[in-house]
C-alpha cells in the first residue's frame, strides 16, 4: 500500500511541476516526457536546464525548449541544434560546472547569436562546385532559317 502512495506522489508532483494538468498533457505531447528536478539555468534564448540525479547518467540532465528562437515558432518543432555550445556542453556531461556558475572561456569560434539548424531551409550552405559537370544538358541546335 505504501509504494501506491509513493507513486501517486510522484504522479502528483509531475503535473504539478508542469503547471498542472493542461501543462503536463501539452509537455507529453511536445515531447514525450514528463520528468521534474532542480532547474539549474536558463540561456539566453529562454530553453530551461534541469538535473534530477534520481535519474541513471544520461538521462540525469535535460532541456525544456523555448517557445520561440530567433524568430521562429519552435512548439511544436523542437530540434537537439536549439542548445548554445556552452550548454552543450553541461547538458552532455563534459563538465560538472553548469555556464551559470563557471562561465565558458571565451572563443572565436563562439558565436555570439547562435543559430539553429537550417538544413532544408533556403537559408541552408550549398557549396560551390569547382568540378566539371559530367552530364551537361542538351542545347537543340539553331537552325538556319531562325
Amino acid at each position: 500500500m505504501a509504494e501506491y502512495v509513493q507513486v501517486l506522489k510522484r504522479a502528483l508532483k509531475h503535473i504539478g511541476g508542469h503547471g498542472g494538468a493542461r501543462g503536463a498533457i501539452l509537455q507529453l505531447l511536445r515531447v514525450n516526457d514528463l520528468k521534474t528536478g532542480n532547474l539549474i539555468g536558463i540561456d539566453k534564448y529562454g530553453n530551461k536546464y534541469y538535473e534530477d540525479k534520481r535519474n541513471f547518467f544520461g538521462r540525469h540532465r535535460w532541456v525544456v525548449y523555448t517557445e520561440e528562437m530567433n524568430g521562429k515558432n519552435t512548439f511544436w518543432e523542437v530540434d537537439g541544434s536549439m542548445v548554445p555550445p556552452e550548454w552543450h556542453r553541461w547538458l552532455h556531461s563534459m563538465t560538472d560546472d553548469p555556464p551559470t556558475t563557471h562561465p565558458p572561456v571565451a572563443r572565436k569560434f563562439i558565436w555570439e547569436n547562435h543559430k539553429f539548424n537550417v538544413s532544408g531551409t533556403p537559408e541552408q550552405y550549398v557549396p560551390y562546385s569547382t568540378t566539371r559537370k559530367k552530364i551537361h544538358e542538351w542545347i537543340p541546335p539553331k537552325t538556319a532559317s531562325q
